[in-house]
């Protein structure tokens, strides 16, 4: 056969799947974290280039240093990133700084529509002006702060035992965020098996978005909220409201009570780190981490249980997760395209989630057999139906830089009160709006 039936024959067969391909192969860069979802996604992307003929390579930060990375190469024009998942909290930016293509004409050409996607991860991922059918992204992986706990400690008659004399009810898992706390103070200091063990790993870290990724954790089940009106930018009354001060209250309580000692700086790999090698009793974590959790040959399987962020006033989860953009500065537009087209197919949505990634697609989420299909999978669908997300404005960085100082001063510094903290906090925040025009 000539090359060119060839590579007609070839073409036919890959519109047939559903991958339309550019006139040339191409090499493209996917940018993300480097992370459990990250290693699936390249398993993944191995069918792609076997359909497209387009070669995948991946550039993967470490968490602390994704945002920096990322924001400072979009800031600069930069052409690594052909492909960016990006964190939901930068779609304000890059959808006005033009760091992002708006994907409206493309989704309409290629049939993609939003409504095949869960409308929480649709408005946190993909939409800029919130909640306006503008879209910037396609919703790559859903995500929220969950907990893991030791099943089989929770399981002990002889810890079930003194946790009914200790608080008068059963050992079981936290319906309220006051339980949740309870149950750590429970376990802080307790001897289990000759060895010390302590309540909980929280979210502490100062340098990135670890605390403030940790305490919205408290603040949103106690209804916090960054304005009395969407849009308005009026925070006072709000962001230091009197449950938002009573839940930064618990926030540095739970930090003072029922953590490990020396657990002033701690993120992601401390959480997993702690609950690995049995530190701990329960620890705060991404969806994300979950699968690697319950495949961990030591404290995975029967030993380790999930339950989604608990209540208090209401329900409430801090939401993670990300879209995935074409970044305007490419070349390769075109290619990188035809890897969204490819990613949004339901068949591939249904594989990502069995590699250990995190579909925002119906299609697996409304499965029938989605909630059996992982021991967390019910509880990402309840988790997703509470997430509110951080700030989304272009000036993100600099209104999370103020929170994490606000927050990591009083609960790990010990500075000053919760009010005076929040009162701060509007202070900076205010100051934000007004250099953006916004006030």
């Amino acid at each position: 056969m000539s090359y060119t039936k060839l590579a007609t024959a070839s073409a036919i067969a890959l519109a047939a799947s559903g991958v339309v391909t550019s006139a040339q192969a191409e090499n493209l860069t996917l940018c993300w974290a480097a992370w459990d979802p990250a290693n699936a996604l390249v398993e993944l992307s191995k069918e792609f280039e076997a359909q497209s003929g387009h070669t995948m390579n991946f550039e993967f930060v470490p968490w602390p240093n994704f945002a920096d990375r990322m924001l400072n190469e979009l800031n600069s024009g930069g052409k690594l990133c052909d492909l960016l998942i990006g964190d939901s909290q930068w779609i304000g930016g890059g959808a006005e700084n033009g760091h992002y293509v708006k994907l409206n004409d493309f989704f309409d050409a290629e049939g993609i529509s939003m409504d095949d996607f869960a409308p929480a991860t649709v408005y946190a991922y993909s939409t800029w002006p919130k909640g306006t059918p503008n879209y910037y992204a396609l919703p790559a992986m859903g995500d929220a702060n969950g907990w893991f706990y030791r099943k089989d400690w929770f399981a002990r008659d002889d810890i079930r035992a003194a946790f009914k004399d200790a608080t008068g009810r059963e050992l079981a898992e936290p319906k309220t965020q006051k339980e949740m706390l309870e149950i750590a103070q429970f376990f802080q200091g307790r001897e289990i098996d000759g060895k010390t063990v302590y309540g909980a790993a929280i979210f502490t870290e100062r340098g990135s978005e670890g605390i403030t990724m940790g305490v919205t954790s408290a603040l949103y089940p106690w209804g916090f909220k960054y304005e009395n009106t969407p849009g308005s930018y009026d925070m006072e009354g709000a962001v230091n409201s009197p449950e938002a001060v009573e839940a930064l209250e618990f926030y540095k309580e739970f930090y003072e009570t029922a953590t490990p000692p020396g657990y002033t700086n701690s993120y992601m790999g401390e959480s997993l780190d702690a609950f690995k090698s049995g530190q701990v009793a329960m620890a705060m974590n991404w969806f994300a981490f979950f699968p690697g959790l319950y495949a961990d040959p030591n404290t995975g399987g029967d030993k380790i249980d999930f339950f989604v962020n608990p209540p208090q006033n209401q329900a409430g989860s801090t939401l993670g997760g990300q879209g995935i953009s074409v970044v305007a500065y490419s070349d390769k537009q075109d290619a990188a395209l035809e890897y969204i087209k490819w990613f949004a197919q339901p068949d591939v949505q249904a594989k990502w989630w069995a590699l250990g990634g995190y579909s925002a697609h119906n299609s697996v989420l409304q499965d029938p057999g989605f909630v059996d299909s992982q021991p967390f999978a019910g509880d990402f669908l309840v988790a997703m139906d509470g997430v509110q997300d951080f700030w989304q404005e272009p000036a993100y960085a600099e209104l999370l830089l103020a929170m994490q100082k606000r927050i990591h001063d009083y609960v790990v510094a010990d500075q000053g009160t919760a009010k005076e903290a929040l009162d701060k906090l509007i202070e900076d925040w205010t100051e934000v709006f007004e250099d953006e025009g916004k006030l």
